[in-house]
């Protein structure tokens, strides 16, 4: 009875240390956007960690690229952030402003900074304090795709690098020929079909604007009136007005890709480097790309993109660090998302990358990195800076005067900066 009673009693204290242990699990909130490709990666990632880390738990919350803004803007208001969560590069000024983020670099492995590109760091960096606060596998670009079969058969010359890029004069010429060419429906998709839910009118076309003399909002006063609203970029609005007038621009009821569509109507397309893996695939060798035209004098691309960060809020920020350094440095996930032509953000993953090595087909791409890449403004308002700037190219683009888009865009944003008395310390930038 007596051996009873002691085998009973250990098995009651072995049953209470393994629900201790259970208790004690630590679970590390990921908060992603992506199409279902990304979530099975990012659950790939989890499952691998959590078998390597048998004492934390990985719970993934997938928020769909349209929705991510206002699921984030939810957790911030029921005071929920997780402890790692992606964000786009540009809104990372308003984050750390904010107080969402801490600097990320004392809790991610030494060598994974080290393998950051110069592009990298940037997006990452808050220009206040110049820390970092975030970082990623990938950066982005933008670059013109073009159809090789009507491109020859209107004798255009194809740019190698992207010191050689089209002129604004040859640009519009091309448009112009290729509008009148069999089998072209439209000269160019510049993928309208997006919207406004999203960051690519601000993210594609400011770049045109951008080389063209341009720009969202002065970088040293930071204020978009006399700037948004000014002769240069009414100029360029009125350009790319003038494309969508002419017939020239694909309209966004006829959705987000004519380019590789059946009949392939688009002869060129102004995508992303994430666009052409299915554009290959359908397209073989009859794509061909090309570096963004030059408008001015200068030719401008964007960068930055979807990266990640570490809540202020985290109660457990070095488990979130190790979950991001596993993340960052795990083979599956590199895979994927080379399947996916991913942008490097890292030397090791752009080593491993032949799509953006020397003579590779998005080698030109990689080269506007380091050439012409402009980040979109790194100021707090930067929200209300694309909302206003995305209406307004909207309004203007559906046949509204140019002048006025602009001007009431440039007074919402400096509204929005003066409400906030300057954004201090960025008041104090000038």
């Amino acid at each position: 009875m007596g051996n009873r009673l002691l085998s009973l009693l250990l098995a009651t204290v072995a049953v209470a240390a393994t629900a201790g242990l259970a208790e004690a699990k630590t679970v590390i909130h990921v908060m992603h956007q992506g199409d279902p490709g990304w979530v099975k990666a990012y659950g790939d990632v989890a499952r691998r960690f959590k078998e390597a880390n048998p004492d934390v738990d990985i719970e993934l919350i997938h928020t769909p690229h349209d929705a991510y803004n206002e699921k984030f803007s939810a957790a911030v208001m029921s005071k929920r952030l997780p402890d790692v969560m992606e964000l786009d590069a540009p809104f990372l000024a308003n984050y750390v402003w904010s107080g969402y983020l801490q600097p990320i670099k004392p809790l991610v492995d030494a060598d994974l900074i080290a393998d950051m590109t110069e592009s990298n760091i940037s997006q990452g960096t808050y220009p206040i304090d110049k820390e970092l606060y975030a970082l990623g596998l990938t950066d982005s670009s933008v670059v013109l795709y073009g159809n090789k079969k009507y491109l020859e058969a209107i004798g255009a010359r194809i740019p190698t690098s992207v010191d050689d890029a089209w002129t604004r004069e040859e640009f519009e010429d091309y448009l112009e020929k290729l509008s009148k060419l069999e089998g072209v429906k439209w000269p160019i998709d510049t993928f309208r079909g997006y919207g406004i839910k999203t960051e690519w009118i601000t993210y594609a076309y400011g770049p045109l604007l951008e080389s063209a003399g341009c720009d969202l909002i002065d970088r040293k006063t930071w204020t978009a009136s006399g700037t948004l609203d000014g002769e240069a970029c009414v100029k360029a609005l009125s350009m790319m007005q003038a494309w969508v007038n002419n017939g020239w621009v694909v309209p966004t009821s006829s959705g987000t890709n004519q380019f590789y569509a059946e009949g392939q109507p688009a002869a060129l397309a102004m995508g992303g480097h994430w666009f052409y893996a299915e554009a290959a695939a359908a397209m073989k060798d009859n794509i061909v790309v090309l570096p963004l035209p030059k408008i001015g004098e200068k030719g401008v691309s964007p960068n930055g993109t979807w990266i990640w960060a570490i809540s202020a809020t985290s109660e457990n920020p070095e488990i979130a660090g190790k979950f991001l350094s596993f993340l960052l440095k795990d083979q599956g996930y590199r895979d994927y998302a080379k399947t996916q032509s991913a942008y490097p953000g890292l030397k090791s993953f752009a080593a491993d990358s032949p799509l953006y090595a020397e003579g590779g087909p998005l080698a030109v791409a990689f080269e506007q990195a380091s050439k012409t890449a402009m980040a979109r403004p790194p100021h707090p308002a930067y929200p209300t800076i694309t909302s206003a700037f995305m209406q307004a190219v909207d309004k203007i683009f559906n046949g509204g005067d140019v002048q006025g888009a602009l001007t009431a865009a440039a007074k919402k944003i400096d509204e929005d900066i003066e409400d906030n008395a300057g954004y201090p310390p960025f008041d104090e930038q000038q």
